[in-house]
């Protein structure tokens, strides 16, 4: 999809580490594990569920190879839940590699949040965005589904 400039979450200081996710916000609920320009979203989504009374964790998997298996299951362990989130198919991406890292270790509940099994169409990154509910909207919409399920 197309590039919209999104916010920066770092500060000019920040030292990227290779493999090693990054806790953005604490929660105890739910984690929202998200990619690129998606975490800017689960941060939005965090506010949103906050207001709700969802405590949601967001972290930035920065690299989805290596992957940061501590970290996701340190997650699961501390929220039993995770949503994550891509702007990618969600088959063989961030959501893939971190159903992998959960089946194997800590199997909790997951919703996936991204490009579903679907062929990819034209339009502006907002349209696009909105169409394969790659929202903070969306994100929400699936952590209160899995908190009531």
């Amino acid at each position: 999809m197309g590039r919209d400039p999104v916010e920066e979450i770092h500060a000019a200081d920040y030292r990227f580490q290779w493999g090693k996710s990054e806790i953005l916000r604490e929660g105890r609920d739910v984690a929202i594990i998200a990619a690129g320009i998606m975490v800017h979203k689960a941060l939005e989504a965090a506010d949103i569920l906050k207001s709700r009374g969802i405590q949601a964790m967001v972290i930035n998997m920065h690299t989805i190879k290596p992957i940061d298996v501590a970290g996701i299951v340190a997650a699961a362990k501390k929220t039993g839940f995770i949503v994550t989130a891509e702007e990618h198919t969600v088959l063989g991406g961030l959501g893939s590699a971190v159903a992998e890292v959960l089946v194997r270790q800590c199997p909790v509940r997951q919703a996936f949040v991204g490009v579903q099994d679907q062929f990819g169409e034209s339009g502006s990154a907002s349209e696009l965005l909105e169409k394969y509910g790659l929202t903070a909207r969306n994100i929400v919409e699936n952590v209160m589904l899995g908190i009531r399920s």
